[in-house]
Parts: structure tokens; C-alpha cells; sequence
């Protein structure tokens, strides 16, 4: 089971207690935070319909805010004596998985099934 998730103008391919990194979100370690759905696939059908997806999120939680490696910038025009070097570190929020709205539904039905 899987989702594709948007945040930070980027699309991510989740699933539950994976931890990817994101552009830097307003939200402290320890806090839960609720992503966008694009698709969720159950194994077995995606729902891809915006209808059906709508109010589901994909709830994580916050583990750390840190920087990303260093990107190096190099502008040079040859003949020219022109040389510029800039670096550049992007602010990062890591995020651990914890719920797909996928599985809310298979136990929320596993459970009536039981009663």
C-alpha cells in the first residue's frame, strides 16, 4: 500500500514508516502534520478520482529540521576573466510516515466484519 503525496510544490511516493525529507514545513519535532493526496493504490486498485480522495490525508510526523547537503553554483565565461561561486543549503523538514487513509478503511471495515 502506497500514496502519492504533495507538499512543498513536489509530488513523494509514501508508504507507511518511510521517512523522506521535504522543503522546510512550519512545524516543530514531535508535532503530526496532514499531506494532500494525489493517489492512494491498495495493492490491488488506485483511486486516482478527486471526488473519492477528497477530506483523505496522509498524517506524519515531524522528526527533525535540518539543512540538505551543499549545492555549489559555478557561473564562468570563458575569455571573459568572468568567475562566480555561491553555495547554497536547502532548509529541510524530515518526516516519518505514520497513517494512510488507506488503511483507515481496511480496519475500520475488519472491525465491523468482527462484530
Amino acid at each position: 500500500m502506497y500514496a502519492i503525496v504533495s507538499t512543498g510544490g513536489k509530488q513523494y511516493k509514501v508508504a507507511q514508516g518511510d521517512v523522506i525529507d521535504v522543503e522546510k514545513l512550519d512545524a516543530q519535532p514531535g508535532d503530526k502534520v496532514e499531506l494532500d493526496v494525489l493517489m492512494l493504490n491498495d495493492g490491488a486498485t488506485s483511486t486516482i478520482e478527486a471526488s473519492d480522495l477528497e477530506g483523505k490525508k496522509v498524517i506524519a510526523e515531524v522528526l527533525d529540521q535540518h539543512k540538505g547537503q551543499k549545492v555549489i553554483v559555478f557561473k564562468f565565461k570563458k575569455r571573459k576573466r568572468y568567475r562566480r561561486t555561491k553555495g547554497h543549503r536547502q532548509n529541510l523538514t524530515k518526516l516519518k510516515i505514520v497513517e494512510l487513509p488507506v488503511e483507515e478503511a481496511a480496519t475500520s471495515a475488519s472491525i465491523e466484519d468482527a462484530e
